[in-house]
């Protein structure tokens, strides 16, 4: 395999470990407190957990498509 190939690799797996990991950091602020970092990004208003958990949810969202792809070569194999 040549470096190249490798690197294409590891970059499809980081692709693939973006949105569940910003998923996981979601789930995890809004389950656990926030601590002080969660009192500067909301500024002191608003939801408590708002502005993290909205944040890493559409960090999630924004890094679905490798998923996105994955699985649609995956129907398209399958029919």
């Amino acid at each position: 395999m040549s470096r190249s190939a490798a690197a294409l690799g590891v970059a499809d797996g980081l692709a693939l470990a973006a949105s569940p990991t910003f998923a996981v950091m979601a789930l995890l602020t809004a389950v656990l407190d926030g601590g002080p970092a969660e009192a500067l990004c909301t500024g002191g208003y608003g939801s408590p957990h708002g502005g993290m958990v909205a944040m890493y949810a559409l960090m999630a969202a924004f890094h679905a498509a490798p998923w996105l792809k994955l699985v649609g070569a995956g129907v398209r194999r399958a029919a």
